[in-house]
């Protein structure tokens, strides 16, 4: 394992502060569970609550979830059953609930019935907004048509939609009537929307006759009818006329549907373990892995992490630029609506029409917490600090960001343009299978530059070196030792692929994937994905390490670093970077890259070769997928490239020769 800097010696950007402090979310658990808060050091306070949550998690995660408001239907006899072992945990075993009704119709007493609950823009400028009692009446019609047409308990729903309040209405009213919803990436072609359909057997699948993107139409009901031909398990395709459908969009009409019902419905109580959602993620081998979640997992670690890390409180406005089709768009509705906020939805491109579209979203519907991804904020900073000085951001008080690693530039603008140095960047690390975070930051302790303030109250991470040892200082593999409400339980009709996934490296310990490091006082950085990482010469080298070096020339946009075989070093670094607009690329730019490289990191890790390519692979959510470019430049099998939103940019992959 390579040693790392205590991350002690990089000093903190963002203190803690009263205004932060009170009327938090963990002020009231902290003085809910007899914790004495200083105000002028809340950080002491803080790593007492982290203790007392791994060491009496029961009362934790019941004072969590008693002050967030969850309601059950049937009581729960005990927070966790971990007879089955610690990869199949049961949590609140005997109790009863369903997160529709905790999302939304557990609202509708006194003034916020009232509170908007949805916003909607897209990308023609259009909007919508829906109260909590607008929100209820549009489930409970929805609700029961989805009735009507034969849907029931346990029977699997596809979303096959871009962001628009239909997405939120169809999500939560599958969920009110006990159905498992199969939330599809709205980019994605045919051929790999009903991969996830057939692989969940999905009996309706909802989708939209045609949405923006950049301008463009895309005829995703097109899309929608091959796909549910191709999946075999379709019964029918209800269609939303987003731009007024043709009389020959597939299916059944969901205006028509849904506006023949009544609004008064009959919310299904679910047991705490009964699927809500199977959402599928892409692997480096074989077919897509769909990940179950339950009504006592995703609704409430999601809610737990907004609450505890992003500090979202009742009324706050929160937008994420995602899709459905990743975890944070579920994530964004459900945990928004359980907390009494507003969830924001936006359909479009991040920079269309111009380059300022999220900075005039969060103006116009002044947006308290706002999260991007670091490789879209990349993607901004060509354009200067105009787009964001136009705008008027004083309704920020909280930015977030996750996806991918930080470089110290693009965090460094965020930080000072967007956030006025004022407001926090929460970082947020985890994943599909976790249902949000394993590190983020909290308000209680200073914040430093690109990192990790805290392991998520209630989980207890570590970093394990090859022996499945922790160990501070050295980086190592990410695990987390306990259980949490929120992990998956399984892959859809897949048990041995999720043990083989999670559970197989060290007894009884989930390991997930990444590189990261911990120092003595609690600080996290990651490095990237294990399959990411180079070896070079016995060393592990995270890319984001020499991807940051390369940025550090003005004339570099992004890069993208993978390890290549070497037959003295084990590895070597290739480079892959896009220019800056109207620079042009040289032999005389290669030599300067690869010599910035050598001189930040030492000469072992010169890159073999730096390439210059118009684009590189990327998800919707901004994933830059290195993993395609290795396989693609060695000559190799990609695997699954359904995630991809441009896979034109695999093209211009140079091979090794």
């Amino acid at each position: 394992m390579t040693s790392v800097a205590n991350s002690s010696s990089n000093l903190p950007i963002w203190f803690p502060s009263e205004e932060y402090v009170r009327g938090s979310h963990l002020e009231r658990l902290m003085q809910a569970m007899g914790v004495a808060i200083d105000y002028l050091n809340p950080d002491r306070g803080y790593q007492q609550l982290c203790r007392i949550s791994l060491d009496e998690p029961d009362r934790f995660w019941r004072t969590t979830f008693d002050l967030i408001g969850i309601e059950w239907f049937a009581p729960y006899r005990e927070v966790v059953d971990l007879s089955a072992g610690p990869q199949w945990p049961r949590w609140f075993p005997s109790g009863k609930l369903n997160l529709t009704h905790n999302a939304v119709y557990r609202h509708l007493q006194g003034e916020r019935a009232r509170q908007t609950a949805i916003i909607w823009e897209g990308e023609d400028g259009e909007t919508v907004k829906l109260t909590y009692a607008e929100l209820a009446d549009a489930v409970g019609r929805a609700a029961n048509a989805l009735r009507k047409l034969g849907v029931g308990k346990g029977d699997r729903v596809g979303i096959y939609l871009p962001m628009i309040p239909e997405t939120a209405i169809a999500t939560l009213a599958i969920t009110a009537i006990g159905a498992i919803f199969i939330p599809v990436f709205s980019g994605y072609a045919a051929q790999a929307a009903a991969v996830r359909l057939r692989d969940a057997s999905a009996k309706v699948l909802i989708t939209a006759d045609e949405f923006h993107r950049r301008g463009q139409i895309v005829p995703l009901g097109n899309y929608a009818r091959e796909a549910a031909k191709l999946a075999g398990s379709v019964e029918q395709i209800v269609t939303v006329r987003r731009l007024g459908a043709h009389d020959d969009a597939p299916g059944l009409f969901w205006d028509r549907l849904v506006g023949e019902q009544p609004p008064e419905t009959r919310i299904e109580p679910m047991d705490s373990m009964d699927p809500c959602l199977v959402i599928y993620t892409s692997g480096t081998t074989g077919r897509p892995k769909g990940t179950v979640h339950y009504h006592a997992g995703f609704p409430l670690k999601a809610t737990q992490d907004l609450a505890h890390l992003f500090d979202l409180r009742v009324g706050e406005v929160l937008f994420w630029f995602t899709d459905m089709g990743w975890m944070m768009g579920p994530w964004l509705i459900v945990g928004a609506l359980t907390l009494g906020a507003t969830a924001v939805l936006y359909e479009g491109a991040p920079d269309y029409p111009a380059p300022d579209r999220v900075w005039s979203i969060i103006e116009h519907h002044r947006v308290t917490h706002a999260g991007l991804s670091p490789t879209l904020v990349r993607g901004l900073i060509p354009h200067g600090t105009a787009p964001v000085e136009q705008h008027d951001l004083s309704s920020l008080r909280i930015l977030g960001a996750t996806g991918e690693l930080w470089n110290p530039e693009a965090y460094e603008w965020l930080f000072a343009n967007a956030g006025k140095r004022r407001c926090p960047i929460i970082n947020y690390t985890g994943g599909t299978e976790i249902a949000g975070g394993i590190l983020g930051c909290v308000v209680f302790r200073p914040i430093k530059a690109c990192g990790f303030n805290t392991a998520i109250p209630g989980m207890k991470a570590a970093v394990l070196n090859e022996h499945g040892v922790p160990t501070i200082g050295e980086v190592g593999e990410l695990a987390v030792m306990n259980p949490w409400p929120g992990m998956t339980n399984g892959f859809w009709n897949d048990p041995d692929r999720y043990l083989e996934s999670y559970w197989s490296r060290f007894d009884g310990v989930w390991v997930h994937g990444d590189f990261a490091s911990v120092d003595s006082d609690g600080y996290w950085m990651l490095y990237g994905r294990s399959d990411d990482t180079l070896k070079i010469a016995g060393k592990r080298v995270g890319p984001s390490e020499i991807e940051t070096a390369a940025s550090e020339i003005d004339a570099i946009r992004e890069v993208a670093v993978i390890g290549v075989p070497h037959p003295a070093k084990g590895e070597v670094p290739v480079v892959f970077a896009v220019l800056m607009p109207g620079e042009q690329a040289s032999a005389e730019l290669e030599r300067k890259v690869s010599d910035r490289i050598a001189a930040a990191l030492g000469k072992p890790l010169r890159p073999q070769q730096v390439y210059f390519v118009d684009e590189l692979p990327k998800t919707r959510n901004a994933k830059i997928m290195r993993r395609v470019i290795r396989a693609v430049h060695l000559g190799r099998d990609p695997g699954d490239l359904s995630a991809l939103e441009n896979p034109a940019a695999i093209k211009a992959i140079p091979r090794a020769s």
